[in-house]
């Protein structure tokens, strides 16, 4: 006799059929327990589990009475420390097991498809240009990305932040890498542009007169200017450098829209701000009018790098994202006069204060004048003067390759060479640059141009810098941009790194 005929033995097959019909079980789980139609107590065994598989709540009786009900305080004021530890690590992975995360080059292996020829990754740019220490920090490349893939890095050096399309206008409109400078040249100011000093309306030595100059970087031209643009509705704020809170003399991007901040941030900072990087309107929302994106109106004050990134940029109708509304605002652009620009830590902090014990707290003024480095102290007396020769390590490599002076895509170009002690030089280029001088004329006291030679000779030596620093062909008639193929077989960078674990 099988265990399922054993009529009459408690919880046995047949006793269980008793209470099922057309295979449907209708006892309680108690009763399928204990084997009969009354209502009992489930056993247990003795995990506390009770024999159906279930377990009695701690709070509630065995009539199902709920007692009362006990909370546990939440921790307050701590979190998982997290300190020393390597956040890439993965927790749990057995001893001898290695996971290491696939790389790029996963994808022609899953897949068998080939990166199109006409694509150009953010990766080729960073290979190319960043790793290759020649980024200039303009933040063109910020800013022409059209889905706001690149950002600004702790290190003040570009970076992406979410994924990369593929669609080449970070490359392309790059200085350093598929923007062929030269040519924006011509196309922003005509074939006058590519010799000399290029082709100016007009040429002057100027200096404002009012007492707020004493803080200004020479005749306190740029500052009158953009003052005056300010005051006569012109312009809704102008884009210009000022001093970081955390570093003294390091420099990063500022909107100022009224005449106490112009005047407040007067004066030059040698590194780069990545101005263009930071053309996003929102981020300036608070300090801006009340009206629509289009109607806005900015100023610019940049080096040549940074003038020939947005006047590229304007050429085109693509739409830059969070800075399309910046791009598209900038009217008025003035370049400083420029052979070079530093990194900040570097300068300030290696070869100034650590090399030749000179404290930024210290530093009132910093200029570069007849070939040298002069520091001033808060009084404005002259503290330090070497050659500029002596900071070549803490310069931008990619200035080397420069060969823009003065600013050719710019509507003024400002600086000292070619004026005396406390006089800017100002080479107005365009009718809107016109414009604008004419607007702070009446407070100028100016007269022509004191030396336009030494100009002239400054420019030279800064295209014969570049002539030999460049590894491609200088050409003013060549394509605006240059195939990263083309670049990459002149500089004898990687191609697609990003499929070679970049």
């Amino acid at each position: 006799m099988t265990e399922r005929s054993m009529p009459g033995v408690p919880g046995s097959a047949a006793d269980s059929d008793e209470c099922c019909e057309d295979g449907r079980c209708t006892c309680s789980a108690d009763e399928a327990a204990t084997g009969s139609g009354e209502r009992g107590d489930a056993t247990r065994t003795a995990s506390g589990l009770r024999s159906d598989g279930g377990a009695r709540p701690a709070n509630v009786d065995d009539d199902g009475n709920l007692g009362d009900v006990e909370f546990t305080e939440p921790s307050v004021g701590t979190s998982q420390d997290v300190d020393g530890g390597n956040p890439t690590a993965r927790p749990g992975v057995p001893e001898g097991v290695e996971l290491d995360t696939p790389s790029y080059s996963i994808r022609s292996e899953m897949n068998d498809i080939d990166t199109p020829d006409d694509k150009t990754w953010f990766m080729e740019l960073d290979e190319a240009v960043i790793e290759e220490d020649r980024c200039i920090q303009c933040g063109t490349c910020v800013a022409a990305c059209p889905s706001d893939s690149i950002g600004i890095g702790d290190d003040d050096l570009p970076e992406l932040v979410k994924m990369c399309t593929g669609c080449s206008l970070c490359w392309d409109f790059c200085p350093r890498g598929g923007l062929r400078y030269e040519r924006q040249w011509k196309i922003t100011g005509g074939d006058d542009n590519v010799s000399g000093a290029g082709d100016p309306i007009t040429e002057f030595s100027a200096k404002v007169s009012d007492d707020w100059r004493e803080n200004a970087q020479d005749g306190g031209v740029v500052t009158s200017i953009l003052s005056h643009l300010l005051e006569a509705g012109e312009i809704d704020g102008a884009l210009i450098a000022t001093e970081s809170d955390e570093e003294a003399w390091k420099a990063e991007s500022f909107l100022a829209t009224n005449h106490e901040e112009l005047v407040e941030n007067a004066g030059s900072f040698y590194n780069q701000t990545m101005a263009l990087g930071n053309l996003d309107l929102s981020r300036w929302e608070h300090k801006l009018p009340d009206k629509s994106i289009d109607e806005m109106s900015l100023a610019i004050v940049g080096t040549p790098c940074e003038i020939e990134g947005i006047r590229a940029l304007q050429d085109f109708d693509w739409d830059y994202q969070s800075q399309e509304g910046g791009v598209r605002a900038i009217d008025y652009t003035i370049a400083l006069m420029c052979t070079k620009n530093f990194n900040h830590e570097r300068l300030i902090g290696e070869q100034l204060e650590e090399k030749r014990d000179i404290s930024p707290e210290d530093i009132g003024k910093l200029d570069v004048l007849d070939g040298e480095l002069r520091v001033y102290d808060h009084d404005g007396e002259l503290a330090f003067e070497e050659s500029i020769k002596n900071f070549h390590d803490a310069a931008l490599k990619g200035c080397d390759e420069c060969a823009d002076f003065t600013g050719y895509c710019a509507d003024l170009t400002v600086g000292s060479v070619g004026s005396p002690d406390e006089y800017s030089s100002v080479i107005v280029r365009t009718e809107t640059g016109l414009e604008a001088w004419n607007h702070a004329e009446p407070d100028l006291e100016y007269d022509d141009l004191y030396n336009r030679s030494a100009i002239g000779r400054l420019q030279s030596w800064d295209k014969d810098k570049a002539f030999s620093s460049l590894e491609r062909p200088f050409d003013p008639d060549a394509p605006r941009f240059i195939e990263y193929t083309d670049h990459a077989e002149a500089y004898g960078t990687e191609r697609n790194p990003h499929e070679a674990d970049h």
